[in-house]
């Protein structure tokens, strides 16, 4: 079990603890947290759970964003960043402890 810390557009910030093995996606609809929606999921069929990744730790999750997840980014409404990911993607692991996320002003 790690924490992970999700940033809304005005700064307030969310910290939950989320079990190895769960994606960050159902962490954020568990804890009913603003601007996560997973409409399809988790499926890797929308991209309703759009965050981007804290700088700190971009480079630190080890997998970069497969060819789907790339292909729903760039159809997502808020505009994508080189730390975008889907939430649903991103799946909860001791060395991941402390990851902060930053959601995007809209899903829609």
């Amino acid at each position: 079990m790690g924490k992970v810390t999700y940033v809304a557009v005005d700064g307030t910030r969310h910290t939950i603890e989320l079990a190895d093995g769960e994606n960050v996606m159902r962490g954020a609809l568990y804890n009913e947290i603003d601007g996560i929606i997973g409409e399809c999921g988790g499926g890797l069929a929308c991209a309703t759970c759009h965050c981007y990744v804290d700088e700190t730790w971009a480079d630190r999750l080890g997998q970069p964003a497969t060819r789907e997840e790339g292909e729903l980014l760039e159809a997502a409404s808020a505009p994508r960043r080189p730390t975008s990911r889907l939430s649903c993607q991103i799946v909860m692991a001791p060395e991941f402890d402390g990851l902060v996320v930053h959601l995007p002003e809209t899903q829609y």
